[in-house]
């Protein structure tokens, strides 16, 4: 790449429902994972993915010897983080980030037991990538808060807390992931305490609705950015998406 040309790459946000159609119908994994190929993304933020799960395997013949997140980034995706956030007799889930760039270090950070009745268990999945020509390293942090508004607050507090003490003020700074934020209040939230822009908001729209992925309504997963360039956002909606998953995934190009 010349010099002057601009550092480019896609990004990918994904809640991948366990890897199974909604209302858990069907277990669709090896499609989603050919769907996430054809997107060519450089990184892919992954919610709700598990890790393992002995009942599952047992029972779906197409369950990968593997965890999902391993099954998702074969031979594609060089480097990726797991943050297991929900652990239970049966398995775990969480969060994951795969990567083409060099991952150097991650932190899975619990953003659960704020004393919310009935609370999932919750986390932050903060990578840092060294990606090749950028004198700084990137910063990404995968995302899946709650299904309250008062237990979202507390999370988006913590994670301004994280942005304020882990990342550089000049770093570039990629935060994706399902905020389950549908009556928007993360916007004003993260561009007053960390700088953050929706890229959707910057060109004159509001985020996409995602979810239920077949017919959308509610605008729950979200891309923001700080220090970079976010061309060309969009939503996936349309076949095999719609079939693929219960929230319709998110990608846009990133510039350095």
């Amino acid at each position: 790449m010349p010099a002057s040309a601009p550092l480019s790459f896609t990004v990918l946000t994904v809640n991948t429902h366990k890897g199974f159609t909604p209302f858990n119908r069907r277990f669709i994994l090896p499609e989603l994972r050919e769907a996430v190929r054809s997107v060519h993304a450089d990184l892919v933020f992954l919610q709700e993915v598990h890790g393992t799960h002995a009942g599952h395997a047992d029972r779906h013949s197409l369950w990968p010897a593997m965890p999902q997140y391993e099954f998702l980034a074969d031979e594609i995706w060089s480097d990726f983080a797991y943050g297991r956030n929900a652990v239970y007799p049966e398995g775990d889930h969480g969060n994951a980030l795969l990567s083409k760039f060099p991952i150097r270090r991650w932190t899975n950070h619990d953003v659960s037991g704020h004393g919310f009745r009935g609370e999932e268990r919750r986390g932050l999945l903060h990578c840092v990538l060294d990606v090749p020509g950028c004198a700084t390293e990137v910063h990404a942090v995968c995302v899946h808060l709650g299904l309250r508004e008062a237990e979202r607050t507390a999370q988006l507090a913590l994670l301004c807390e994280l942005i304020d003490r882990d990342v550089p003020s000049e770093a570039p700074l990629l935060i994706a992931g399902d905020f389950n934020d549908w009556r928007l209040k993360a916007h004003h939230r993260l561009q007053q305490c960390a700088g953050l822009r929706d890229p959707f908001a910057d060109t004159g729209r509001a985020p996409p609705r995602t979810f239920p992925a077949r017919w959308p309504l509610l605008r729950l997963d979200r891309i923001y950015a700080r220090n970079v360039h976010v061309h060309h956002p969009r939503v996936l909606s349309t076949q095999p998406w719609s079939h693929l998953s219960d929230h319709a995934p998110l990608c846009a190009e990133v510039r350095l």
